[in-house]
């Protein structure tokens, strides 16, 4: 479901020297597989997310997605595609403050058909305990309820890989367990591949698979 092999990015610096940020041989996670990426900060953890989505190319090497190879789209289609088939939780949200929690998980529907789905956004809304905030904008709600409409608007699609990065980063310690708990069961139902990225020991030792990006990437283990 996503694969990916030989897969590499660079940055330029200021002085025209390269960055190496990414040098991953394989990585593959099955439809339904939930994995943890951990890592210390700065090691490539969100760049790893963007090339998945394809908000970035890679230098080198191919990403697929239920069988699209996402760097060999144009930019339009790879935003399309992002849309219909990619789920996106960031840890800042990037909720629209003038819409409603129901009007920006219909929002998001709109990039990929431009159909939107009010059952399925009130249904989706629902599931992560927000029934009774359906018609309140961000300002009024909680951070742990912002980051539940914005898990909420990542599935919106039936997406095919949800991407998580910290998605309890900025959020209280009360509220933490339940927006993992909300990702984990809401993939679990609809066979989604869960790719989090979390700095967080208790994060991680929830899931069964987890992986150091330290060890996939070959950039960090030359370093060391």
């Amino acid at each position: 479901m996503l694969e990916l092999r030989q897969v590499t990015k660079s940055f330029t610096l200021p002085d025209g020297s390269p960055l190496h940020v990414l040098d991953i041989e394989h990585f593959e996670a099955k439809a339904g597989e939930q994995v943890v990426i951990v890592g210390q900060s700065g090691c490539g953890k969100t760049t790893l997310l963007h090339v998945i989505a394809g908000i970035c190319r890679p230098d080198t090497g191919r990403v697929l997605i239920d069988g699209w190879d996402v760097p060999v789209l144009s930019e339009a289609d790879r935003d399309q595609f992002r849309a219909a088939k990619i789920g996106y939780v960031f840890q800042t949200f990037n909720l629209l403050p003038a819409f409603s929690a129901l009007e920006n998980v219909m929002i998001g529907m709109t990039f990929a058909d431009g159909r939107a789905d009010r059952d399925r956004a009130r249904m989706l809304l629902e599931r992560v305990g927000l029934n009774h905030r359906l018609t309140h904008k961000p300002a009024q709600l909680s951070v742990g309820e912002q980051q539940r409409v914005a898990v909420a608007r990542a599935l919106a699609n039936r997406p095919k890989v949800l991407l998580a990065d910290e998605p309890t980063a900025n959020i209280d310690t009360g509220n933490q367990q339940q927006v993992i708990d909300m990702l984990r069961g809401a993939c679990e139902d609809e066979n989604v591949v869960l790719l989090l990225v979390t700095h967080s020991p208790e994060v991680a030792g929830q899931f069964e698979r987890v992986e150091r990006l330290e060890e996939i990437n070959r950039v960090l283990v030359k370093r060391s």
